[in-house]
């Protein structure tokens, strides 16, 4: 059993991956500034099934400013999730996406290395390769973004920090996750909704944008395999995706057949520093890891469905 600690662990991707480790035996350590991105109420209903867990302890803790060391005692490893998410708003809200992504990020590379941490895991994002995340992991790096500036200045640091202190580092580019859990700001999550309420959804430009979505699920078991082989992992940077791309039309298309509904849509700009397309290469996370995104793109749909619609019921 490994003590982990989860930066994020109330956010999405976060409280999914808590309870994988939980699962698997671990102590997990989550912390989570609750940050008003979107609503603490959603945040806390992601806690809710394992708030109570025996091997789980949480902190209420800013990484900014708050004092880390007590969350770090005897951590084995470190999974940091949190972050200043979503390209649109990072524009006009930069001195949140500079302290949340990249002074937070240092503080907790600082308290790492002094609490003597064994492997210190950093969720980066496939925005750091700019408007195509078509390649490997030598692609050239290119965000059109504040976000994505961002979340490259974080994977930098963390290499800093490899090189003078040693600590094990490990990177690892998520691309456009979804399912249970996503963040009412994200795309799948509104276009249901929307759907549900028949209720108009703006698409972006003509719905050809594409993405190689990765199924939540299919994400922690990518992180988790990053944190099980660190004789594989430590030094590296990995692709972490789904391996189907589907542009809007075609989600919205998948939707319409699960739901029955057919969507209102109309058309609107596309948004500044958006991706044009993503298309995953795992194949050095598949070579080293084992890793192999089985979800499909209409079997993750129908989960977050389902899920979305549960949610609404209660609400009800």
């Amino acid at each position: 059993m490994a003590n982990c600690l989860v930066t994020g662990a109330a956010g999405f991707v976060g409280s999914h991956l808590c309870e994988r480790l939980l699962a698997d035996g671990h102590a997990v350590v989550g912390v989570d500034a609750f940050i008003p991105y979107y609503p603490r109420a959603l945040k806390e209903e992601n806690l809710a099934g394992f708030r109570d867990h025996p091997n789980f302890t949480f902190h209420e803790l800013d990484l900014r400013a708050d004092d880390l060391s007590p969350a770090l005692a005897g951590v084995d490893a470190i999974f940091h999730l949190a972050a200043q998410a979503g390209l649109v708003r990072s524009w006009d809200q930069f001195d949140s996406y500079m302290t949340c992504n990249i002074q937070a990020t240092q503080r907790l590379l600082e308290a790492a290395v002094a609490a003597g941490v064994g492997h210190f895991i950093h969720a980066s994002t496939s925005s750091v390769y700019g408007r195509f995340a078509t390649g490997d992991e030598t692609s050239p790096l290119e965000p059109v973004s504040p976000y994505g500036i961002t979340k490259l200045a974080g994977e930098h640091l963390c290499r800093a920090y490899a090189q003078k202190d040693g600590l094990p580092v490990t990177v690892a580019r998520l691309y456009s996750v979804y399912g249970p859990r996503q963040r009412p700001d994200m795309g799948y999550n509104i276009f249901i909704r929307k759907i549900l309420d028949e209720a108009l959804i703006t698409i972006d430009g003509d719905g050809t944008d594409s993405r190689s979505n990765t199924f939540v699920l299919d994400c922690v078991d990518g992180l988790v395999r990053i944190f099980q082989q660190p004789e594989k992992s430590v030094g590296e940077t990995f692709n972490i995706g789904g391996g189907e791309e589907v542009d809007v039309n075609q989600v919205l298309a998948i939707l319409a057949e699960l739901t029955g509904k057919t969507p209102i849509t109309t058309h609107g700009p596309k948004r500044p520093g958006d991706q044009r397309r993503t298309a995953a290469d795992v194949t050095k996370a598949r070579a080293l890891l084992g890793y192999n995104p089985a979800t499909t793109i209409r079997d993750g749909l129908r989960a977050q469905l389902e899920w979305q619609r549960a949610a609404r019921y209660s609400e009800n």
